[in-house]
């Protein structure tokens, strides 16, 4: 594969945390006794109700606040609360439902490279950082996306942050490769925002390695080997002695 083709990333939204109000009080005891998937936990004040279809986990407080987590996209985060406040209603509570917003968004993505983390922190102080004696991996902010990328040598992301507004000025994608994500519309082009802004980071500061990637069979199976270079990326077949 040449150096000028694109590089498909896939970027996969993990978690979509999101808040709404009932605008009324909620009575845990009754919602304990009376609701179904749920678990009554008196100590902390609150009650864990579960749905399976969108898959949301729901931590409801008695002043009508709920936090909504474990969707993979915004929209699956909405039509999980608004199910939440409907089986409210059933319980006998005037639920209205409102102040519904996107709090967090968790997504991870891996670069078809390495990074020298040590050298991607020196180029790019303050806004990153590395403790390797704390976490394995390097800590960048982008202040204008509103979003902290955790960099681990692989090449892996973990991206958190907050979703932005419509009007976000748009950044240029003419040098960036293909990305493709699962996730809703406005969601997923976040993620790809903060991704591309890294991705033109990495190459510019030189702080990648590149990989050759050998792949071979043996008694096991396919097995693929990677290899350190500092070159564009290539595949080579490599037989085993009995051939494939």
């Amino acid at each position: 594969m040449e150096s000028n083709n694109d590089e498909a990333l896939d970027i996969i939204v993990t978690n979509v945390v999101a808040t709404f109000r009932t605008r009324c009080h909620l009575n845990l005891r009754k919602i304990a006794l009376e609701g179904i998937n749920v678990i009554y936990k008196p100590e902390v004040g609150k009650v864990l109700m579960k749905l399976r279809k969108p898959t949301i986990t729901a931590s409801i407080w008695s002043s009508g606040k709920i936090i909504c987590t474990g969707a993979t996209s915004e929209e699956d985060a909405k039509l999980g609360a608004r199910r939440l406040a409907r089986c409210l209603q059933k319980l006998g509570f005037k639920v209205r439902f409102s102040a519904f917003r996107v709090v967090n968004v968790l997504a991870v993505c891996s670069m078809p490279f390495a990074v020298r983390l040590i050298d991607f922190t020196k180029n790019n102080r303050p806004i990153a950082s590395y403790e390797p004696e704390l976490h394995p991996a390097a800590t960048y902010r982008i202040k204008n996306l509103k979003a902290t990328v955790q960099v681990f040598s692989t090449g892996s992301l973990t991206v958190t942050g907050m979703l932005l507004s419509h009007d976000h000025t748009h950044t240029n994608l003419s040098s960036t490769p293909v990305f493709t994500a699962r996730g809703h519309a406005r969601l997923r082009d976040w993620v790809h925002f903060v991704v591309i802004d890294l991705y033109s980071i990495l190459q510019q500061n030189h702080t990648v390695i590149y990989f050759n990637l050998s792949v071979h069979f043996d008694d096991s199976g396919l097995q693929l080997i990677k290899t350190p270079k500092c070159s564009f990326l290539e595949y080579e077949i490599r037989p085993t002695e009995n051939g494939f």
